[in-house]
C-alpha cells in the first residue's frame, strides 16, 4: 500500500479488492473508450501521447483546434491569422439563453475566441495556409466569423500561392445566425472557385463529425478529400435520414470507410500518417 497525496493507492495485483483500487484512483487518470466494439479503460496520458488515438482499438478521439494544430504543423511554425474577428448578435437571439451571453459563456469555459483557428504554418517543411475547426466551441458551428475566418484563409492562399489545408469538425450551420450562417456556405464556395481558378491547391481532412451546412459547402469541395478513420461525415444525422425514407441503412453508412467505397473521399488516412499524407499530397501537386 502506498500513499498518494492524501489518498491511499492499493495494488490491485496483490489485493485482488477493485473496490477499493478504483475508489484510490484519482479522478481523470483512465477514461473509458467509447468505441462499442472496445470499450476498454484506457491511461489518459498514454492515449493523449498516442495522438488522442485508442491504442486497444486505434478508435481516433475528437480533438479541439488546438491540438489539431499542434499535432499537424512543424513545431513553432504556426503563425495565427483573424484572431481580431467576434460574433455580432444583430438578430438579438434568444432561445434558452441569449446569443450573446452563450458566446461570452464559451469563450471563457473554452480559452478561445472562436470555433477555428486560422493562419500561416508549415507542414514537414512545406508552408501552407490552415484552417482548424474547433468542436469544443459550440459544436464546431459556421457562423460568421468561422465563414470569415475560411474565406480570408482562402484568399490568402490564393494571394500568396499556397497549399490550403482545411481541417473540418462540426454540427453545422450555426442557427442563432440564421441567414448570416447559411450565406457563409455560399462565400467559402465562392472564394475556392477563385482559388481553384488561380491553380491553387486545396486539401479537405474530414473529421469526426463533418456535418451539417459544412459538408455541404467548403468541406466537400476539396482537390483531394482525406479523411480520419470512421468519422461521421454527412449532411443529415443518419437518424434523421432513416427516420425520413423509413428504411434500415446500411452498417457503416456515413463514415469515412462507407464514403471511400462510394467515391466521395479519396483516401482515409489514420491521424498519425496525416502530416506526412499531407506532406506527400503537396509534393505531387508541385505546390
Amino acid at each position: 500500500m502506498a500513499q498518494l497525496g492524501n489518498r491511499t493507492w492499493i495494488d490491485l495485483k496483490r489485493t485482488g479488492d477493485a473496490g477499493a483500487a478504483g475508489a484510490a484512483i484519482p479522478e481523470g487518470l483512465w477514461l473509458r473508450c467509447p468505441a462499442e466494439s472496445c470499450g476498454q479503460m484506457i491511461y489518459r496520458k498514454q492515449m493523449e501521447a498516442n495522438l488522442h488515438v485508442c491504442p486497444e482499438c486505434e478508435h481516433h478521439f475528437r480533438i479541439g483546434a488546438a491540438e489539431r494544430v499542434r499535432q499537424l504543423v512543424d513545431e513553432g511554425s504556426f503563425e495565427p491569422m483573424f484572431t481580431d474577428l467576434r460574433a455580432a448578435d444583430p438578430l438579438g437571439f434568444v432561445d434558452r439563453k441569449r446569443y450573446a451571453d452563450r458566446i461570452a459563456e464559451e469563450r471563457e469555459r473554452t480559452g478561445e475566441s472562436e470555433a477555428i483557428k486560422a493562419g500561416r504554418a508549415f507542414i514537414k517543411g512545406r508552408q501552407v495556409m490552415l484552417a482548424c475547426m474547433d468542436l469544443t466551441f459550440m459544436m464546431g458551428s459556421m457562423g460568421s466569423v468561422v465563414g470569415e475566418s475560411i474565406t480570408r484563409a482562402i484568399e490568402a492562399a490564393t494571394d500568396q500561392n499556397l497549399p490550403l489545408i482545411i481541417v473540418s469538425c462540426s454540427g453545422g450551420a450555426r442557427m442563432q445566425e440564421s441567414g448570416l450562417s447559411l450565406m457563409q456556405m455560399a462565400k467559402t464556395s465562392a472564394a475556392l472557385a477563385r482559388l481553384d481558378d488561380a491553380g491553387g491547391l486545396f486539401i479537405s481532412v474530414l473529421t469526426d463529425p463533418t456535418t451539417g451546412g459544412v459538408t455541404a459547402s467548403f468541406a466537400m469541395l476539396g482537390d483531394v478529400i482525406l479523411a480520419e478513420p470512421k468519422a461521421l461525415i454527412g449532411f443529415a444525422g443518419p437518424r434523421v435520414i432513416a427516420q425520413t425514407i423509413r428504411q434500415e441503412l446500411p452498417e457503416g453508412f456515413q463514415r469515412s470507410e462507407f464514403l471511400l467505397d462510394a467515391g466521395l473521399v479519396d483516401r482515409v488516412v489514420h491521424r498519425r500518417d496525416l502530416r506526412s499524407e499531407i506532406g506527400r499530397m503537396i509534393d505531387y501537386a508541385g505546390k
